[in-house]
């Protein structure tokens, strides 16, 4: 196994991975389980969150921003979504819009553009586009404008 292989834990799923939240309302606990104060409630169903410990019913999750404490796991899905370019979002200015394209490419047209800090729905990363849909908007946006996919990063 190489190093830098994710590692199979006691779900059988593959750790660090990314996953999303299934609720408006998620705590973030201080430690896995429920004795444990709650530092943050995620109030943003689908926010990308990646899972980087499991223990017996918690996950241990870090969010775009580097937060990190432990949520129930029925509280995730494993459904991929993707924050568009939250580094990018700084107070007082307005958001850059990335470009949604009609196709994997630069030179393809443009079906909309959506500004940083928007959840798109990943159907499928191929290394270097994701196919997204944001709102009733589809098309691709450049894996490396998405936080909640790992560089290089497949799948279907």
């Amino acid at each position: 196994m190489a190093d830098d292989a994710p590692a199979v834990t006691g779900s059988g799923l593959p750790v660090p991975r990314f996953v999303s939240l299934k609720s408006d309302r998620v705590n973030l606990r201080n430690g896995p389980g429920t004795d444990y104060p709650t530092g943050w409630v995620y109030r943003r169903a689908g926010l990308p969150v990646e899972v980087i410990k499991e223990f017996e019913t918690w996950r241990q999750v870090r969010d775009a921003e580097g937060a990190t404490g432990w949520v129930l796991q029925s509280l995730l899905s494993g459904r991929r979504t993707g924050l568009v370019l939250p580094w990018e979002r700084k107070s007082g200015s307005p958001p850059p819009l990335v470009p949604i394209m009609a196709g994997d490419s630069e030179r393809s047209g443009v079906v909309a553009k959506v500004e940083a800090g928007v959840i798109a729905d990943l159907h499928s990363c191929d290394g270097r586009w994701c196919r997204v849909t944001v709102d009733q908007y589809s098309g691709f946006v450049e894996q490396k404008k998405l936080w909640g996919v790992y560089e290089g990063e497949t799948f279907k």
